[in-house]
């Protein structure tokens, strides 16, 4: 049996060269960082790109809105294990029935006193 190959010409193959980093040592922090444009450097700090805030960040609600996430999360788990242990419950008696046993279904007796 004779193997197949892809046909491929040498025009897919690309190789990329790997230019090393110019610097060995990344520079001092006590150095001012350079404006885009000069020297090729780009500046090290980001706030030339932050925006004034139109009012200040509001702590408290914040954190009712993560404890709003947080009730949901865990409301949301406890439905997923609740589900799964009726499925489960489920098919325990969906066997009993289907193998012709007639003590499939459970009777809760409660004590009186």
């Amino acid at each position: 049996m004779k193997t197949q190959r892809p046909i491929s010409s040498d025009g897919e193959h690309v190789v990329l060269k790997f230019r090393p980093r110019t610097s060995a040592h990344p520079p001092a922090h006590h150095e001012q960082p350079r404006e885009a444009g000069k020297s090729g450097q780009v500046a090290r700090d980001l706030s030339r790109y932050e925006r004034p805030r139109e009012e200040p960040d509001d702590f408290r609600q914040r954190m009712l809105a993560n404890i709003a996430a947080f009730a949901f999360t865990v409301a949301l788990t406890a439905i997923g294990i609740w589900l799964a242990v009726s499925i489960a419950d489920l098919r325990k008696t969906q066997d009993c029935v289907l193998m012709g046993r007639r003590d499939c279904a459970r009777i809760s007796v409660i004590p009186r006193g």
